[in-house]
């Protein structure tokens, strides 16, 4: 079973959507908040699209298919029981909003650990 989801996520790397594709462009190599995000990984029975371990944040995008779905909002519950804090966006959003989907997700990112900023301070 593991390996079928490592497999399938694999899959979904390769035939990502262009918002996917997207989004990815801003939140790899640790440029958002030197946060390590990763892609399309198996979590439980799920495959969540993005996701910092630092932060236990997830985020997900959603195009026609997932409008007002009972299966999405029992997979947030899974995940959310688990710790992580679930963000979602639509396709259309990252395309036409891009840089209030990064504020949302950078701002999520530093209220995890509110103790602990993210922000960087002075050079030595």
């Amino acid at each position: 079973m593991l390996m079928e989801k490592h497999a399938f996520a694999r899959q979904l790397r390769a035939g990502q959507t262009e918002a996917e594709r997207l989004l990815w462009q801003r939140l790899r190599s640790r440029q958002l908040l030197g946060l390590k995000f990763r892609r399309q990984r198996p979590l439980g029975r799920y495959v969540v699209d993005f996701i910092c371990f630092e932060r236990m944040l997830i985020v997900e995008l959603d195009g026609g298919q997932h409008l007002e779905s009972d299966r999405d909002q029992a997979r947030d519950d899974w995940l959310r029981s688990k710790g992580f804090r679930v963000l979602r966006f639509w396709n259309h959003d990252v395309f036409l909003q891009t840089e209030p989907v990064m504020e949302a997700i950078r701002q999520a990112a530093e209220e995890a650990f509110p103790g602990n900023p993210l922000t960087p301070g002075p050079s030595p």
